[in-house]
């Protein structure tokens, strides 16, 4: 058989593939399950993110199928062997303070800006225009091959879940929807929420009260925007020039203002993914950190020096949780929701992303009895566990030689504490498309994927595919 330029076969349909990009970009794929409907579960622009690669597969000719309205694939080749790419078309809201629409796909200086443009519909649909490229090349598969889209990535993966309860689990496979070059680890996460436990009788008052605080709007984010509302009954100028102060010595921005005669705090940090929190600012953290430093009732008090005391590390050092492997590196804890009011008390929500070898069992004892030092108990826990291939695997010497060959540079094999679709699988890892050196800006504002990296992604992905499903 001719040798055949991955590249140039892309970059052939290079306008088609943005272009079918943008289309899917434009969708605000956002969970809703307000708004949901029978037909739409997770919401109706979810629903309709699903069915726009659904549609793509039929007009390709690829054999298409809905799962439950949450999830679908589109496979092409022959043979009782299955190779699964598991991508996802959900995304996590898009905040305020963006430099174009968030939901527009608009390209510019040679890259393509969108919520979901790095996480996880451009690589979704470089993965799709691999299989396409495959397809329309008529070249030989001895095995199937299933793109499997899924809507519920970014909460709980409900869509996977619901999948494969139904539907055949693949030989192998991978998810475009990390780091290049190879990831053969991912830590454990689990996601749990703390309540603030209070006798009304016992709270004392104070002259400051909290009557509410905000941060934060999923576990896996960093939030970018916390807002506090006081009852302030005297020394409110000697607050303002405190708040003042204390901005320019955490070196962040912020706004003081009275409204309804309630004294308004509002903080901006900074996004991140909260697998990686040290790469945000989170303006929850730091806005409890302010009004720790006031004398406020009692409960609010408690409130905001516990989120100091148990979560102003990200290496779980304030829940006694510190650890660390050398498979998958370090714990990590991210703080991703804090909800205060006057009347109820407050919570927190967090993700932990821990290693492969830690015992997330006793870490939920540990953290248990710590909160509850300090009145607060679990409310909700959910644990999914770590995932880890070996590396003398076939999947994992099959990728490494065609990214080896493509890039021209030795494939490095990484652990991470994202979590992605490659843990459903039962012989799956992450691979791309996020190149190394590039930042990842994925969950944070201007999301991008450059249009390069689009195009050679696509170009990995495509060989990818053909060398795992032409072989016996």
């Amino acid at each position: 058989m001719e040798k055949i330029d991955w590249q140039v076969e892309v970059e052939s349909r290079k306008e088609e593939l943005i272009a079918d990009l943008q289309g899917l970009l434009q969708i605000p794929s956002v969970l809703d399950e307000k708004n949901a409907t029978e037909d739409a579960p997770l919401g109706v622009d979810v629903k309709r993110a699903l069915d726009y690669m659904l549609s793509l597969g039929e007009k390709d000719g690829f054999t298409t199928k809905n799962s439950g309205n949450v999830a679908g694939h589109l496979e092409m080749g022959e043979g009782k062997r299955l190779i699964g790419v598991l991508g996802h078309v959900d995304v996590v809201p898009a905040s305020d303070g963006w430099s174009v629409d968030p939901f527009s796909g608009t390209v510019k200086d040679d890259r393509v800006y969108s919520r979901g443009a790095i996480d996880d519909k451009g690589p979704t649909l470089a993965a799709y225009y691999g299989m396409k490229i495959v397809k329309e090349l008529g070249l030989p598969l001895k095995k199937r091959v299933r793109l499997i889209i899924g809507t519920d990535e970014e909460s709980d993966w409900r869509c996977v879940d619901h999948y494969f309860q139904h539907e055949e689990m693949p030989d192998m496979g991978f998810a475009p929807d990390a780091d290049f070059p190879i990831i053969i680890a991912e830590k454990g996460i689990a996601d749990l929420e703390l309540v603030q436990n209070f006798s009304p009788a016992e709270m004392k008052s104070s002259d400051i009260t909290l009557i509410s605080f905000t941060a934060g709007l999923r576990y896996n984010m960093v939030p970018d925007y916390a807002k506090a509302v006081l009852d302030i009954k005297a020394g409110h100028t000697e607050i303002i020039q405190l708040f003042q102060d204390f901005l320019e010595r955490r070196e962040v921005t912020g706004n003081y203002y009275v409204e309804s005669g309630y004294s308004v705090l509002e903080l901006d940090g900074k996004a991140a993914h909260g697998s990686e929190p040290e790469k945000g600012k989170n303006a929850g953290l730091i806005l409890a950190e302010f009004l720790a430093l006031l004398e406020l009732d009692q409960k609010g008090k408690t409130y905001v020096t516990t989120a100091g005391q148990l979560f102003a590390d990200s290496r779980g050092h304030g829940i006694n949780i510190v650890y660390s492997d050398k498979i998958s590196g370090e714990l990590t804890v991210n703080i991703g929701i804090l909800s205060y009011n006057e009347q109820d008390g407050g919570r927190f929500g967090l993700t932990i992303r821990y290693p492969v070898t830690f015992n997330m069992e006793i870490g939920k004892e540990t953290i248990k009895q710590v909160a509850g030092n300090v009145g607060f108990t679990i409310d909700k826990f959910s644990n999914s566990h770590p995932h880890h291939v070996e590396e003398d695997s076939e999947l994992i010497q099959v990728l490494k030689n065609v990214y080896e060959k493509q890039m021209g540079e030795k494939a490095q094999l990484l652990a991470i504490g994202g979590g992605t679709y490659a843990r459903s699988l039962k012989m799956g890892v992450a691979f791309g498309a996020l190149f190394p050196g590039r930042p990842d800006v994925a969950h944070q504002k201007d999301e991008y994927m450059e249009l390069a990296d689009l195009l050679k992604a696509t170009a990995i992905y495509a060989e990818a595919i053909y060398e795992l499903a032409s072989r016996e």
